[in-house]
Parts: C-alpha cells; sequence; structure tokens
C-alpha cells in the first residue's frame, strides 16, 4: 500500500466538491482530508491511475496533482490525530 498526496483547485465558483470526494475515498483504503483542498490516501493504485479516477469529477479547466509521499515530511499546527494518521498510514517518522 503507498500513501499519495491528492491536492487539486477547482475554479468554477460554487464548485461541487462532492463527486470529487466520493471518488477519492472511494479508491482510498484510508484517507485523511487533512486541508480544504488536499488529502492523503492510501491505495494501491499508481499517481496516474488516481489522476485517471478524479478527472472524470472535476472540470477541464481545473488543476490536479498527485504525488507519492516519500520519507522525509513535517507538519505545522496539523492537529495531533493528522500527525498520528501519517504515522500509522505512511510508516514514516515525522521530521
Amino acid at each position: 500500500m503507498k500513501t499519495y498526496l491528492i491536492s487539486y483547485d477547482l475554479l468554477k465558483p460554487g464548485a461541487d466538491y462532492t463527486r470529487l470526494f466520493d471518488a477519492i475515498k472511494a479508491i482510498a483504503n484510508g484517507y485523511w482530508h487533512c486541508l480544504d483542498s488536499v488529502w492523503l490516501i492510501n491505495t494501491v493504485l499508481s499517481a496516474a491511475e488516481i489522476r485517471d479516477v478524479l478527472i472524470k469529477h472535476i472540470d477541464a479547466n481545473d488543476k490536479l496533482l498527485v504525488i507519492l509521499q516519500g520519507n522525509d515530511w513535517a507538519t505545522y499546527n496539523i492537529p495531533a490525530n493528522g500527525n498520528e494518521w501519517l504515522k500509522k498510514h505512511s510508516n514514516l517518522i515525522a521530521v
């Protein structure tokens, strides 16, 4: 299982995030919606496969970024349960 960071900009004013959120949850074996436009998910899919699933749920002018989480991460002002999620699901030690 790999952990990916998903970030997006939905550019249409009043955009409905429901379909995108449902699609992210559907492909994840575990997820954390850590910031307004950022999710961390555990999945067996590749970054390209995640992208291909999610672009079906955003507009053509929206932006999407999918990155495999590495082993060097740090947080600031993130609730303790968020750091615990990272430690549990990515098997990494925060710096």
